[in-house]
């Protein structure tokens, strides 16, 4: 058995939250630490979180994260005892694991044959039956060969990787070969193997994970379970330790069997063993992710206990400092994942400058971003993860949406309202999650935020911050009362659009009281009288405040607004919750006209297929394009018959928001035979 050794500077080969808080933990330890960051971040936080970052080059992640050689050289240049892969890129890569091995350096992670064993789902499948863990039969298929005899609904998935990528929910079986073909290109792309296979999908079951750790000494304890199974696209947003949905006998045999199988392979470091809990108590292998989980900090909450502190201290060869009697579990923690995307759009990531970060109110909060940081679609969109610990779930569920509906994010759309709609939701308090809880309760993805007076008080905060500002610009006329004019029959007149919605304000302020209609303005009728005026009334007091924070008085009720400005976008927060407003034009530009001639991008990315070719004739609906953001897939399709007039873009190009992706003509009736 090899000697302990000790770890005093740490590579970390990854970015965003996860750096950050590896080096958190790591400056604790007193270990200095050296980062890595492509070109895009080179004024990223993690960047500025480490020591010493070293420029890895290019823009995309096979340019950067994913050039193990590179990493390995930063590594033994800068004097690393260490490299810590995080999650993600690397960190599941047994020939890069066996490379910095090689290089004399440390591993943070299970070694090399773990990593092959348990990171090829088939082979995983066949080391849990070994072990006696509960599972299900996998069927190998590629595309192309797909086998006759799955059972539907079937699960496609990928053989390496995690994360949710490469998985396909299929419940037809004339769709089987397109989910084959699409997950296994999802593979390739994301973790350079694009092997996949089919196993039985259990219809509302629950995502269950057991974190274990293993040493050098042969040492293995498990940390308790999680709960993983609010989910969109195969991607978890909502986690929770420990899970409020099974009975202990199920929890006793979840965390034995993760114990047994982490025995049976003698596993070294931090893993988690994934199972999925059918409605009827069946207990079936999912897989094993040897790395550190995204959702590991619920798994600290509860224990007390530092995972990348263990994980350190296994990599250095020392025994782990606790058993499993050690082991306990204190009340209840659950985390919110805070992703760039617009549930109700499908999920569409959102790329754009965040002009504003704050999330916090007695929640830890691990974080990848702040004001100024570009969100790109070369990279994952999740933000942040915010965690809230309580000795009770529904305590645990209040502390976590109170510190998402005061969190202020600007710049880029944000599930935030979604994550308060889910933690206030009948079933979620209930413990109702099976992993169809998104799909069940698609209300939760309109989530609208503030509602009512509190909506109201978010808009006049934009509106009268606004108006200070416009006045105080203004030395010609900023002295007269806001509403004035030559003809005093209405007041100032203001649009402000909500999700494109429009909000009609007008008001006349007199000193610090202002009059507020609320509604689109009575018009002119045919006999040239004014129609009646259905408008809402209310009487609002500024009390003054500073700028870009107005304190007003409505209906009696003091509120304090924060407002933010970027463009004529105007972001608005309070203890209520946070809206982002956009000022409408003031006149209609007579000149704007859709796109029109065929599909345009609807985002930053890249194109990762063309189903068509110049001159085909496509029908409505047909699959054109697709185009790859945020690690996600997105399919263009054809609003309609038509031909190919042809493809501005090809397979590996980068497109923009607006980008025609292909040019479409009108098709012409085909021909009587």
């Amino acid at each position: 058995m090899a000697p302990s050794r000790p770890i005093t500077r740490l590579l970390i080969a990854n970015r965003g939250e996860i750096a950050v808080r590896i080096a958190r933990t790591a400056h604790r330890l007193g270990i200095e630490t050296v980062g890595v960051y492509a070109e895009p971040d080179r004024d990223a936080l993690h960047v500025d979180t480490v020591d010493l970052a070293v420029a890895l080059g290019g823009a995309s992640p096979a340019e950067s994260y994913l050039r193990g050689e590179l990493i390995v050289r930063a590594a033994l240049d800068t004097g690393c005892h260490a490299i810590h892969p995080g999650y993600g890129f690397l960190a599941e890569n047994a020939a890069f694991a066996r490379s910095v091995i090689d290089a004399g350096i440390i591993w943070v992670g299970p070694t090399p044959d773990q990593i092959a064993l348990l990171g090829d789902k088939v082979a995983a499948k066949q080391a849990a039956i070994d072990a006696g863990v509960p599972t299900t039969p996998a069927l190998a298929a590629s595309p192309g060969a797909v086998p006759a005899d799955a059972t539907m609904p079937a699960l496609v998935k990928a053989a390496a990787g995690g994360g949710g990528r490469g998985m396909r929910v299929v419940r037809q079986a004339d769709e089987l070969a397109d989910a084959v073909e699409a997950a296994a290109r999802e593979a390739a792309s994301a973790f350079g193997d694009g092997t996949v296979f089919i196993e039985p999908y259990l219809e509302d079951g629950r995502h269950i994970e057991v974190q274990i750790m293993g040493d050098v000494h042969g040492e293995v304890v498990h940390l308790g379970e999680r709960e993983c199974s609010i989910q969109r696209r195969n991607q978890k947003i909502v986690e929770e330790a420990p899970s409020a949905g099974i009975d202990d006998d199920t929890r006793h045999a979840l965390c034995d069997g993760a114990v047994a199988l982490a025995r049976s392979v003698g596993y070294e470091g931090a893993g988690t063993v994934e199972f999925l809990v059918g409605k009827d108590g069946r207990i079936n292998f999912l897989e094993v992710n040897t790395r550190l989980q995204v959702e590991h900090p619920v798994t600290e909450a509860v224990t007390g206990l530092d995972l990348v502190e263990l994980q350190l201290t296994v990599a250095a060869g020392e025994p782990l400092p606790l058993t499993q009697s050690d082991v306990t579990i204190d009340g209840h923690a659950i985390e919110a994942r805070v992703v760039a995307e617009d549930p109700a759009a499908d999920w569409m990531p959102s790329t754009g400058r965040i002009s504003a970060f704050r999330v916090g109110d007695h929640v830890r909060v691990d974080a990848g971003v702040r004001d100024g940081t570009d969100v790109t679609p070369d990279y994952d969109s999740l933000l942040a993860k915010v965690i809230a610990h309580a000795p009770t779930r529904s305590g645990a569920a209040r502390r976590l949406a109170r510190g998402l509906r005061t969190a202020r994010v600007s710049g880029v759309r944000t599930n935030l309202d979604s994550l308060v709609a889910i933690l206030g939701e009948d079933d979620f308090l209930a413990a109702r999650t099976p992993t169809s809880y998104l799909t069940r309760h698609s209300e939760v993805l309109d989530g609208a935020g503030p509602t009512g007076d509190d909506r109201l008080a978010l808009l006049l905060g934009a509106v009268f911050e606004s108006d200070r500002a416009a006045r105080a610009a203004d030395a010609v006329t900023g002295f007269a009362p806001s509403g004035w004019r030559n003809l005093r029959i209405r007041g100032q007149r203001t649009t402000w659009l909500l999700d494109g919605r429009p909000h009609p304000i007008e008001y006349v302020l007199d000193g610090e009281i202002a009059t507020v209609r609320v509604g689109p303005w009575p018009e002119v009728t045919e006999d040239g009288t004014l129609a009646s005026d259905e408008r809402r009334t209310a009487t609002v007091r500024l009390l003054g405040g500073a700028a870009g924070r107005p304190v007003l008085e409505l209906d009696g009720r003091r509120r304090v607004i924060e407002v933010a400005f970027d463009g004529e976008t105007a972001v608005t927060s309070s203890r209520a919750g946070t809206l982002s407003w956009q000022r409408a034009p003031r006149f209609d530009d007579h000149e704007a006209e859709a796109a029109g001639g065929g599909p345009v991008c609807p985002l930053p990315g890249t194109v990762i297929a063309v189903h068509v070719a110049a001159g085909d004739r496509v029908a409505d609906g047909q699959l054109l394009m697709v185009v790859e953001a945020m690690k996600m897939e997105h399919k263009i399709t054809a609003a309609g018959a038509a031909v190919v007039a042809g493809l501005p873009f090809a397979v590996g190009d980068r497109v923009d928001t607006g980008d025609l992706l292909v040019a479409l003509e009108a098709a012409d009736p085909p021909e009587d035979p």
